[in-house]
């Protein structure tokens, strides 16, 4: 909801402060700069400690100074700085990825993050839906102004401190669970399951009720407390201690990411989101110049797009349990694409009379965010399974991170092409050119592996 509140009017804040242009993209980015650093340091402390609750805390601080920050707003470098400020908060997001990766099966992984994305989406819909009424402010805080382009600021201040007053009263950390063997459990089940006249339990139930079943389903430990009184001698990759052993022990990031399907799958997080920002910077522009869209027109316009996104990440959660990542993935690249051409064609020099214009520019834009649910759900739990699951808080910070770095050249690039859509638009279909072949030439790679091959795998396996 953050960005989306501010999104409609920062443009004319901006012009208010005297700002040049290109401070709209710089605006932009700055939070995404500051977003990709805290990221993956969120997600190796999260990775060492198994705990999300202190790190959203500590998240939520940044965000409470930074938009405080954008809201007092004496000056345009003011205005940046609160956006790398604000910026850094948006780094936990790399904990959460991680926690909801351990803590779920991968057949279910792509229809939780399916879930949690159109939660966000939700946030980008109302988002400019409370810029209706905060348009409207025009009043004294003190020695503050609040207007409609500060109003935003002051407002999302007040959400993240209720939300810091939700996460410390009604959130815990679960304890750290040793998600892989009860993936496993539930494997066992599953496949059991047209065999037994028992219904399928779950996971915890498993758990509670895991000494009550046969001898050859007790090799799988859980944890020592379950163990039979004489168990048989388990076997050195089944033994489980106490104390998690340091993730991190043996750790090659060059093993880990220099993959093939990793890297196509990280090109693919930058390509889309390179786009999608870049589409961002162009529309508030675009809808002024050409169809008189003020902050009503662009916050009505954010919140049908919300709409439509929230559906798609729905649909695609339906989808993930009947088709393959990998194909989704597809799917959702080749209507970027199409909906790219669409841009080049009809938007880059628009002809025809303003209903004509608006309804291009409409289909435009219904294309592009049609292709976003699938491309970010299926790349999201492609990489959560072709990387190891106990550095998942690091991994999730470095794939975010090289959004973040997508997030920030992608308004910078169009911020300053506004008046030249054919050089900024042709670039975008290079890339998802490119990206198009990657996929097709790595399709079969893109697949859970039965083993995730990492760093710390094959050291052991040498020794």
């Amino acid at each position: 909801m953050h960005t989306s509140v501010i999104l409609p009017t920062i443009w004319k804040y901006l012009q208010i402060l005297d700002a040049p242009s290109y401070f709209l993209g710089l605006g932009l980015s700055a939070f995404s700069l500051s977003g990709l650093l805290s990221g993956p340091l969120f997600g190796h402390w999260s990775d060492r400690t198994r705990t999300t609750k202190t790190i959203i805390l500590l998240s939520n601080v940044f965000e409470i100074v930074g938009n405080f920050m954008y809201f007092i707003g004496y000056s345009k470098w003011l205005l940046l700085s609160s956006r790398l400020v604000a910026g850094v908060g948006a780094g936990a997001g790399s904990s959460i990825f991680g926690y909801l990766t351990r803590n779920t099966v991968s057949e279910d992984r792509a229809r939780v993050f399916a879930a949690v994305m159109a939660c966000r989406q939700a946030g980008l819909l109302i988002g400019p839906a409370f810029n209706i009424f905060l348009r409207l402010c025009d009043f004294k805080l003190g020695p503050f102004v609040v207007n409609k382009y500060t109003s935003p600021g002051i407002f999302m201040c007040a959400m993240w401190l209720l939300l810091q007053l939700v996460v410390a009263l009604l959130y815990w950390d679960l304890p750290p669970a040793e998600s892989s063997e009860l993936q496993t459990v539930v494997r066992q089940k599953q496949q059991q399951d047209g065999e037994e006249e028992e219904p399928l339990m779950g996971a915890e139930e498993l758990a509670d009720a895991y000494g009550t079943h046969d001898p050859e389903q007790s090799e799988t430990q859980l944890s020592p407390e379950r163990l039979s009184p004489s168990p048989p001698p388990p076997s050195p990759t089944e033994e489980m201690p106490h104390t998690p052993p340091d993730p991190f022990e043996d750790f090659s990031a060059r093993k880990e990411f220099l993959r093939e399907e990793v890297i196509v799958l990280l090109t693919a997080q930058f390509i889309t989101l390179f786009n999608q920002t870049a589409l961002e910077t162009m529309v508030t522009p675009l809808t002024q110049r050409y169809f008189g869209f003020g902050e009503l027109g662009n916050s009505v316009m954010y919140s049908l797009c919300g709409v439509e996104v929230i559906l798609g990440f729905f649909f695609v959660r339906w989808l993930s349990r009947r088709v393959a990542d990998r194909v989704v993935l597809a799917v959702g690249l080749v209507i970027c694409a199409v909906a790219c051409v669409w841009c080049i064609i009809f938007l880059a020099k628009p002809r025809g009379g303003y209903s004509v214009e608006l309804a291009e520019f409409t289909i435009g834009v219904f294309l592009q965010l049609l292709g976003l649910p699938f491309v970010a759900v299926s790349q999201v739990s492609l990489f959560s399974k072709v990387t190891a699951e106990k550095t998942q808080g690091f991994s999730q910070g470095v794939r975010r991170s090289i959004g973040g770095v997508a997030t920030i050249l992608g308004p910078l690039w169009a911020g300053g092409l506004t008046e030249n859509l054919y050089v900024m638009l042709g670039m975008m279909m290079l890339l998802l050119l490119l990206i198009l072949m990657m996929v097709v030439f790595s399709y079969e790679r893109l697949v859970e592996p039965p083993v995730v091959q990492h760093a710390s795998d094959s050291t052991e396996s040498e020794g």
